[in-house]
This record gives C-alpha cells, structure tokens and sequence, in this order.
C-alpha cells in the first residue's frame, strides 16, 4: 500500500468522526439543556523523505529530502458548557440554571448530572408522596443525595438558592422541604457524555476531582436557578451547517486521493516487463 493511501485512509476515518458529530449536534438542537460536541484532530506521525543527490543542484539552499505526513486523526472530542438562552414556560416545575453548575440525578442507581431542567412530579413507587424526575423519569436529588419529593395534593415553589418551598393541602405558611443538588464543575473534562442528555464520571475519575469536596451540599458561589424557564442547546445551526459542508469537502477530496492511488496501483500492477 502506498503512502498516499495510508494518508487517504486515515484523513477519511478520522473526517467521518467529525461528521458524526456534527450529526449529533443537529439532531439535538431543540433538545433541553443540550451542549454542542466538538472534535479536536492533529497530524499524524510524518518523516522525511529522501531525495536522490542529483536534486542538490547549484543554488539550492534547502537540504534534500521533504516532509511526508500520513494525514490527520482524531484526537478527541470535547463538550462546549457555554449557556444556552432561556426560554420562559411558565411551568412551574420547569428549572433552568443561570451560570456553569449542573443539577444532580440518579439513573439506575449512579449519579449522573444534566442541564436538562424540564423537571415534573410523579407518583412515588411507594406512595407516600410525589416524586420530582427528569423527562426520561430519572429522580431529581437534593443535597443530602435523596430523591426529592413533596406531599400530595401541596403546592410547590422553587428559589434561586434550589430550596423547594411546600404547602401542605396549597394552604398554609411555606416550609423548605428539600434543597435541590447543583454543582459547579471545577474541571469539566472529567465528565463524559451518558444517557438522556446527562453527563457522568470518566473511567478513574471521583466526583470530588469535578466539583470539590463539599460541593454537593452546599450553593454554587456563582450560579443561580430560574423557575419557569428551560435552557435551550447552545447548538449554533449556521456554524454545523457551514462546517458540514467544509467536511464534506474534505471527505470528497481524501477520497479521490484514495481511488487515484487505486488507479496508480492497478496500472502499475498491469505492467509487463
């Protein structure tokens, strides 16, 4: 195989890696809570290739040989946390955060963390109360690490500090029930893509790495929460699209690289001495 179909080959697998997220990005711009996807990429090992002495002609100041890469590969892909806009709902149980922190679930018994705050209340399994989940049912914690919950038939509030304000039967003077869980990661490259549009621990890595120790249980010096709102994907349309087509471009031409060197190949394989 020769050198320019190694670099075809690996320039066009690592270029369908980022058309898979750019995919993933538009499929998701109307999704709650949505953070963009962002593939990072870098060359891949190069050497240097010999030229035959009879190029070091008079007046030549470069040295012989040239550089010879073999294209480019995927290094990883990252998550952009930038806000998202509000949008208002009116809905009371819909919760939005103003600033960089997460809110806290349990999915199958392991913590997860979303921006996905398009919350609502459902029976508790065991019927002594009404439970707050997420859309996809996952229960919403609070600083102690419990599911948060209100008696039936009340009427609920929630402030910008997350305590969940109850009365009892809608009548009566407001208590905190449970103060709702949202952290402010310090290091979010130690949280990875999980399921329903949260987010949870890499391989090796402790939740107090993220956010700090105590984080949990106490409010995020910098952020704040928004009754009756919902944040939407910070997803930008224009710039996927634009993009897209940029690598698609890219593709097209990686792979006209490669069947031009399958040409060569079979040419030079149907010679006779």
């Amino acid at each position: 195989m020769n050198n320019s179909m190694i670099g075809a080959m690996v320039t066009m697998a690592s270029v369908q890696k980022r058309l898979d997220t750019i995919a993933d990005n538009v499929a998701n711009v109307n999704t709650v809570g949505y953070k963009s996807k962002e593939a990072s990429f870098e060359d891949v090992l190069a050497r240097v290739q010999q030229q035959p002495e009879t190029y070091r002609q008079a007046g030549r100041a470069a040295p012989l040989g040239f550089n010879l890469g073999f294209g480019v590969k995927a290094t990883g892909i990252s998550t952009d946390m930038e806000q998202g806009a509000l949008q208002e709902t009116g809905n009371p149980t819909d919760l939005a955060i103003e600033g960089d922190a997460l809110f806290a679930v349990e999915i199958n018994g392991q913590k997860a963390w979303t921006r996905d705050g398009n919350f609502g209340f459902t029976p508790d399994p065991l019927g002594t109360g009404m439970l707050l989940t997420t859309s996809e049912g996952h229960a919403v914690l609070d600083r102690n690490g419990i599911p948060v919950t209100a008696p039936i038939g009340s009427k609920v509030a929630i402030d910008r500090q997350g305590n969940l304000l109850v009365r009892d039967n809608g009548t009566g003077v407001p208590y905190v029930a449970h103060q709702l869980q949202f952290v402010e990661p310090q290091r979010p490259e130690g949280l990875v893509q999980g399921t329903d549009n949260t987010f949870v621990l890499a391989s090796g890595v402790a939740e107090d790495d993220v956010f700090g120790q105590g984080a949990a249980t106490v409010v995020p010096a910098t952020s704040a929460i928004r009754q009756g709102y919902l944040e939407q994907s910070n997803v930008d349309l224009t710039d996927e699209m634009t993009e897209m087509m940029q690598i698609q471009r890219m593709f097209q031409m990686a792979s006209r690289a490669l069947t031009s060197s399958d040409t060569m190949m079979g040419l030079a394989n149907s010679l006779r001495a």
